[in-house]
């Protein structure tokens, strides 16, 4: 007598052995036996995910189909053969168009998974629900150096059961700021081992909530849960330490699992080793890596000071970072002189704020008496050092002034102006990109000192951009940090949102928020006639906005060195290298550029 087993029992049944496996400190299976040699087991799977395929190397008996199936990745998109089972035969079959992942796979046991106590502050996470949110994830993508996916893909496949996308939303903004994809191995090709596995975990490098990533996971864990899976997968980089803390601290445990790519453009820094230019920082290397995407011959003549210099049709231009040679030094040195920059600019009818030298107490006493509230800075300096902003208080601005002076022994004293810092970005006296940059803050979760949340954030910032952003612990941020009511070793309430800096500056922890397509007109010409007034080709104008879609503003400073790389996705490194190489542009786009620039 033949007993038939539904296809629940027989998950039941493996979800047991599982826990059994567990609890005597076995590994789980590669495969289940029991179901491994079924006639209908799946074969020479491959999942669309959007951004690439997914090939589930145990559906291929042979490693040379799946070497051929690799092989017909198309372009600007990344495949992944996952769960190979012998990754050398694989790569031998095309020796010159595979490699090997330098990757490790973590397994999260469904069956004895635990949820979270505590609930996120400050986000909520839900399904992907509209075409924005499609967008937003695209931004994150691209942000973070991932595969964008086609516009119409997540739309499209809104209401498939293989594929899952959650998204974390800012519950105040309503912008979305982190999201994950999850595959369900037994609804993509019915996968007898219930399995299934996380791809794109990502977090907006500019969010400041703690915890957003963690969400996510957990998130998509109790979705695969309920859908009856066994296990859930992922893939990290061998050396992403911060992401493999993460994983470890939520229950995943290493499995030999491999995974295979092909060599492409994309994956270039997987299988080719660290560049010459592996130790620039992220603004030199932006520009860097478009140069050589061009064929412009690069030479990296000082990498930690982000010195290089670029060589094409006979033309040698020296560059540290977005300064290269055209900027002339006189240029610089408007920029260097904060009150320079402020009487060059006004005499070209861009706005600025009243301003006064720190020399005199009687008159910095009439200034704040007359304005109410003052910026204190160095007349010389950069990444908001020694700034102070928002002081009411003589006290307080005669302490700040003594700061500022370790910076530079002049010290400006400026009309305090409310509103928001937008950061615009004027390449050839164009504008390439504009951003709203906000002051570092933190998010109270009922538990941990001001200390300790400023300390997780900074390190937020410093993943977030390769080191070049933290939040100083100084007499500005304690400053700051007493103005909301708090002390350095005092733990705010769950939820409640602290500024810990007035400045937003990127260096002292500061984020940035693209509103390219948003700034009003106005704004964009007085960024341009600030450029021209001061003669530079390459400069990032700071105003003060009420908001980036209105008309008024206030000149704060230029910044001759803007980092371009805090732009992404705008093209700003594309137009600085059309600046220093206007040949190496492609013939059809400068043809088409210059007919846009002389109509007929």
């Amino acid at each position: 007598m033949t007993m038939a087993i539904s296809p629940r029992r027989s998950r039941d049944a493996y979800t047991h052995r599982l826990r059994r496996m567990r609890d005597q400190g076995l590994k789980p299976p590669i495969h289940d036996p029991g179901t491994d040699s079924a006639p209908d087991r799946p074969r020479n799977v491959a999942v669309s995910c959007g951004w690439g395929r997914l090939l589930f190397g145990q559906t291929f008996d042979d490693p040379a189909e799946l070497a051929e199936a690799m092989r017909a990745e198309t372009p600007e998109r990344r495949d992944i053969a996952f769960y190979v089972r012998d990754p050398h035969v694989v790569l031998a079959a095309a020796p010159h168009e595979l490699f090997l992942d330098p990757s490790h796979t973590y397994r999260l046991d469904l069956a004895t998974y635990r949820g979270a106590r505590r609930k996120p502050h400050g986000f909520v996470v839900r399904r992907m629900s509209s075409a924005d949110d499609a967008d937003a994830v695209n931004r994150i993508y691209v942000s973070r150096g991932m595969v964008p996916v086609a516009p119409d893909y997540f739309w499209s496949r809104r209401d498939s059961r293989a594929i899952t996308v959650f998204v974390a939303e800012d519950e105040a903004t309503g912008s979305v700021v982190g999201t994950v994809m999850g595959v369900d191995h037994g609804r993509a090709f019915g996968d007898p081992e219930h399995g299934s596995s996380l791809w794109c975990l990502a977090v907006d490098p500019q969010a400041p909530q703690p915890g957003i990533g963690e969400a996510l996971v957990r998130r998509l864990a109790e979705h695969m849960t309920a859908r009856g899976a066994a296990w859930m997968d992922l893939s990290v980089l061998h050396d992403n330490a911060q992401a493999i803390a993460l994983y470890e601290k939520l229950g995943f445990v290493r499995v030999p699992f491999f995974a295979v790519k092909r060599k492409n453009q994309i994956n270039e820094r997987l299988f080719a080793g660290p560049p010459p230019e592996a130790d620039l920082n992220p603004y030199a290397r932006l520009i860097v890596d478009e140069a050589r995407r061009r064929g412009i011959d690069v030479e990296i003549t000082d990498a930690a000071g982000g010195f290089f210099r670029l060589s094409y049709g006979g033309r040698s231009i020296h560059c540290r970072e977005s300064l290269s040679e055209l900027t002339s030094g006189v240029a610089v040195q408007i920029c260097d002189d904060k009150a320079v920059t402020r009487r060059v600019v006004a005499r070209a009818g861009v706005a600025v704020p009243a301003q006064c030298e720190a020399d005199d107490p009687a008159a910095v006493a009439a200034f704040l008496a007359e304005h109410g509230c003052v910026v204190v800075k160095p007349a010389r300096g950069e990444q908001g050092r020694g700034i102070a902003v928002g002081l009411t208080d003589l006290a307080e601005v005669e302490t700040a002034i003594v700061r500022a002076r370790e910076i530079c022994d002049r010290v400006l004293v400026e009309q305090y102006v409310e509103g928001e810092d937008l950061r615009l970005v004027v390449i050839d006296y164009r504008v390439v990109a504009a951003a709203i940059r906000k002051p570092a803050r933190i998010v109270g979760d009922g538990e941990s000192t001001v200390r300790k949340l400023i300390e997780a954030q900074s390190r937020r910032r410093a993943a977030a951009t390769g080191g070049e952003s933290r939040i100083p612990l100084d007499g500005e941020t304690e400053r700051c940090i007493g103005l909301a009511g708090f002390g350095l070793d005092d733990v705010p309430p769950e939820g409640l949102e602290v500024r810990v800096r007035r400045t937003a500056n990127l260096h002292t922890g500061g984020t940035i928020h693209d509103v390219t397509d948003h700034v009003h007109p106005v704004l964009i010409e007085a960024a341009v006639r600030a450029a021209r007034a001061i003669d530079i080709p390459v400069t990032g104008i700071d105003l003060m906005v009420k908001s980036p879609c209105e008309a008024d503003y206030v000149f704060v400073e230029a910044n001759e060195r803007p980092g371009l790389a805090n732009h992404e996705p705008q093209p700003t490194a594309e137009r600085f290298v059309d600046l220093l190489f206007p040949l190496s542009i492609p013939t059809a786009m400068r043809t088409a550029r210059q007919s846009v620039a002389q109509p007929a």
